[in-house]
């Protein structure tokens, strides 16, 4: 169900979102520096990415996640954050579905900004516990996407890891429902994606997929299902 004054955040939300997406994309793809590549890797140079077609893409990425969390979210002190991580993963989806690169430059930078948005939301609503628990929340889902990225490197990339940190942090704020049923999530849309484009023969199974995006709009579901879904299982 829509939150309250859904309506204008909502619109707020497209608003806001999507101009600063389409600015901001091509801007900081000219600018990351590249990753050091392995033997043999390749990679397409994040500054040949800054045309037209990434603004287009992250601006409108950007702008129906913006609508979509606004419309949840409401005025709720956590919406800033939100928005932010809205602009911040539209950007980052499209380089990681490009280059399958997560670049940190963008990540590590995005944890003080959501953190910082999440502070004041805090401290204007008084809900510290729900601050707490976002800490907690990036923290487990680090841990988790370390062991993955340790045990089996080719199937989760570093740039997941650092990924999953701010993403648990985000949806911890929201509740732990949306934290499990977010970040994790991804997990369920990558494999059904994975399948499918090996069974269409599309790729094959030494090929890895982008997992970014799926962590991106895994987060995005929990936020709109995550707290039905709990509950539903508390019953």
């Amino acid at each position: 169900m829509p939150a309250d004054n859904a309506l204008l955040a909502a619109g707020a939300g497209v608003v806001l979102c999507g101009p600063a997406a389409y600015l901001l994309g091509p801007w900081l793809m000219r600018r990351i520096p590249e990753p050091s590549l392995e033997e043999g890797e390749t990679k397409i140079p994040y500054a040949e990415l800054a045309g037209p077609r990434a603004a287009y893409w992250c601006g409108l990425l950007a702008a129906v996640s913006g609508g979509l969390l606004g419309w949840m979210l409401g005025t709720a002190p956590w919406l800033v954050a939100w928005l932010l991580l809205a602009v911040v993963g539209a950007v980052l989806g499209y380089i990681d579905a490009r280059t399958r690169y997560l670049p940190s430059a963008i990540i590590w930078p995005s944890y003080g900004a959501v953190g910082l948005a999440l502070l004041v939301g805090a401290a204007v609503s008084g809900e510290w516990g729900s601050l707490r628990r976002a800490v907690i929340a990036a923290a487990i889902g680090f841990a988790v996407f370390y062991v993955l990225w340790f045990v089996f490197p080719r199937g989760v990339g570093f740039g997941d890891v650092r990924l999953s940190g701010l993403l648990g942090l985000a949806l911890g704020a929201l509740g732990w429902g949306q934290f499990v049923s977010g970040l994790y999530g991804g997990f369920f849309l990558g494999a059904i994606v994975g399948i499918a484009l090996i069974a269409s023969k599309v790729m094959t199974r030494k090929q890895m997929v982008p997992f970014g995006p799926f962590m991106l709009v895994g987060a995005l579901a929990g936020v709109l299902l995550g707290g039905p879904l709990e509950h539903l299982y508390i019953g």
